[in-house]
């Protein structure tokens, strides 16, 4: 089921929208370290690793400064001889462009590192100073340490609205600030998810765009004899093939051979499976798996918003999330709707490719004339110059005009020119091309052919440079003309909804009939179990509880004997102020009677934590464990409030590793206290 999501991303338009906050701010907040120092050898590594956070700060704002120094103005623009290679140019960092190719070499020099790392460092440098300056702020603050560079660098400077830009780059370092830990992989996962949301366009077309480069892909290592293979598709298709593997590895018993021999390793063991599956599909005995891919979606993105989801933790774009679920269950969308831009959209591409060959082909005929004919040119120049013919030396690869003059000048019907009278034009210049010289006029002759072709493909490119114009212009104003219509849709009003209730009275009908056969599905076919409905506090985004249609229908009935409301009138029949809200089912499970968890405790705690809770870690709670008891059973209960995920490795950590304490309030908020006295909380993930 899940085979075709990736191959259908591409070939479709996602209509997507740009999403702002209510209140976008740009606002910084106040920059500090989250966790105090240290005392002894650890308080000197924290130390030492805030020196170099406003180090790699100074570092960055010094090459930012060197590089102004170095302006691209004193370079040959393209198409000079001399000049740097049309590939090379187009290859080049936008934020370099306005750098002299040459102040690599001075870094080269002066830092002992290659060219490319030499380009890459002020690449970095410029975009750090030039588009995160907040982030260049909590360095320097020691708020943010070396390592946290790579997720913004890599996610959010590259956002073209300055004004997004800037709304991600602050909303991430408010989250940030507001957390005692928070690893690379955390404000990673957060940036890309606030860019997602905020600028959901951009996000569709790098998506779009990656999944059309999805393909197995060879490469050999650099031990002889080892080489990967390596699938790349769209998460949920990777996350599942991935899954299944290790689901097939399981299921294998591998006892020690009698030759003592170690037993193969998980890793190993989804290697052999995958072999067999691949190259003896027929002939392997591997039994069928089924694999669990937990998927978390607003109310609103399942109606059609634009708010990001989650799939097995991973943020993804809520588009891909609807397609994964119409693909997984079968129950395809009645959502779409005509789009007014797309056409405008497209012609607009190809207008601008259209535009784009022409201006290369263009270069092209300009640089073939200048090889061509470069050698008689340059030597007329040379003489003119000499002579003391201009005020300011011409460039003949970007003067058009004045080449024309040259050549009009150089031509044997214009004997007026003083200096070509025929008797004293002398001998034709040797080119090195003998058929310049051939017919037809000679080299001159050839060379104004030359420049009327060169002339004739840039009128065709400005011609369709102006035409891409045109295009763009009618395509932003069709553009708008299908925002406006949007706004104005069911999926425009879901999106504006301040809460899931509104979002349902804004949806449209055949939306609601979707989202009700979604959540009746019952287990089995393609899914493993059936979708549960996530209540969360639409403040702070904690589970309040996780249910399902059943469940939340029995809820909704009174079931006392002198109610007058009955479960077909609900909620419009009158008459009943009884107090619902502690019916079974609004809340967390009941506390289990063993040692562990029942379905409906494990899937809610499950639900809550989705990684590990030990702060820092991403890692997920494996299946079927790692459920820890807060105050050991039988002393505490299996209870919501007395259980927190770990991931196999910190659990350990927990009950084995001296002087950690750990404490869990009745809210889920855990506190670790490491042997130095370091205190950090960590809270369950909001929805």
């Amino acid at each position: 089921m899940v085979e075709g999501i990736g191959s259908a991303v591409p070939r479709r338009r996602r209509r997507v929208r740009q999403r702002r906050a209510a209140v976008p701010s740009t606002e910084w907040p106040v920059f500090a370290p989250a966790v105090p120092l240290a005392p002894g050898p650890l308080g000197e590594v924290q130390a030492a690793d805030r020196e170099i956070a406003r180090w790699t700060a100074v570092r960055a704002q010094a090459l930012a400064a060197y590089a102004a120094t170095r302006p691209a103005s004193t370079d040959r623009t393209q198409g000079e001889p001399g000049a740097m290679s049309a590939q090379r140019w187009a290859a080049r960092a936008d934020v370099l462009r306005p750098v002299s190719e040459w102040a690599a070499q001075e870094l080269v020099v002066a830092l002992s590192v290659s060219h490319q790392r030499a380009e890459t460092e002020l690449a970095r440098a410029l975009m750090l100073v030039q588009r995160l300056p907040g982030t260049v702020a909590a360095l320097r603050a020691g708020a943010l340490h070396a390592g946290h560079l790579f997720p913004l660098l890599e996610v959010v400077a590259p956002i073209a609205d300055a004004r997004v830009r800037a709304e991600v780059e602050a909303e991430v370092l408010r989250w940030a600030a507001g957390r005692q830990v928070t690893t690379p992989a955390e404000l990673g996962a957060k940036a890309r998810r606030e860019a997602s949301h905020r600028d959901a366009r951009a996000a569709a077309r790098e998506l779009t765009e990656a999944l059309r480069a999805r393909g197995v892909f060879f490469r050999t290592e650099r031990t002889a004899g080892v080489a990967s293979v390596v699938l790349t598709g769209s998460l949920p298709e990777a996350r599942a093939v991935y899954q299944a593997l290790g689901a097939h590895a399981d299921a294998l018993s591998d006892d020690p051979a009698e030759d003592g021999s170690v037993p193969r390793t998980r890793g190993q063991k989804m290697v052999d499976c995958l072999l067999d599956l691949v190259l003896r599909p027929g002939e392997c005995e591997l039994p069928p798996v089924q694999v669990l891919l937990t998927v978390a979606a607003s109310l609103g993105t399942l109606l059609g918003g634009d708010e990001p989801g989650e799939i097995d933790g991973q943020p993804v774009p809520a588009e891909l999330v609807r397609d994964f679920l119409d693909a997984l269950t079968g129950r395809a969308r009645a959502l779409q709707t005509a789009e007014p831009g797309t056409a405008a959209d497209a012609t607009v591409v190809d207008g601008v490719a259209a535009a784009e060959r022409a201006a290369r082909a263009a270069e092209e005929a300009w640089q073939a004339f200048l090889a061509a004919e470069g050698a008689a040119v340059s030597e007329e120049l040379e003489r003119r110059i000499w002579a003391g013919d201009f005020d300011e030396e011409p460039d003949p690869a970007t003067d058009e005009e004045w080449l024309r003059h040259l050549l009009d000048d150089l031509h044997p019907d214009h004997l007026q020119s003083d200096h070509l009278q025929s008797d004293d034009r002398g001998p034709e210049p040797e080119t090195g091309d003998e058929h310049l010289s051939d017919g037809d006029g000679g080299w001159w002759a050839s060379a104004d052919r030359a420049v009327d072709e060169a002339s004739l493909v840039l009128s065709e490119a400005e011609a369709a440079l102006g035409h891409a114009r045109r295009l763009v212009r009618t395509a932003a104003r069709a553009d708008a003309a299908d925002e406006t219509a949007w706004r104005h849709s069911p999926a425009g009003r879901v999106e504006a909804a301040g809460d899931a209730l509104t979002a349902l009275q804004a949806a449209a009908d055949t939306q609601r009939e979707w989202l009700a056969d979604l959540l009746a599905a019952t287990a089995g076919g393609g899914l493993a179990d059936r979708p549960r409905i996530a209540l969360t506090d639409a403040l702070s985004g904690t589970l309040l509880a996780l249910t399902d249609l059943p469940t939340l229908r029995r809820t909704g009935r009174c079931d006392s004997r002198g109610c007058r409301r009955s479960s077909a009138g609900f909620p419009h029949s009158p008459g009943c102020d009884h107090d619902l809200s502690g019916r079974p089912g609004l809340g967390p499970p009941p506390p289990t009677t063993g040692y562990r968890p029942g379905a409906d405790l494990d899937r809610y705690v499950r639900a809550r934590d989705r990684r590990c809770r030990f702060p820092g870690c991403r890692r997920r709670v494996p299946e079927g464990g790692e459920l820890d008891h807060h105050q050991p059973y039988p002393d505490g209960p299996t209870a919501a409030a007395n259980l927190a995920g770990y991931c196999t490795c910190d659990h350990r950590l927990k009950h084995q590793a001296p002087g950690w304490t750990f404490d869990l309030a009745a809210d889920a908020t855990l506190t670790v206290t490491t042997p130095t006295g370091l205190v950090a909380n960590t809270t369950p993930p909001p929805y």
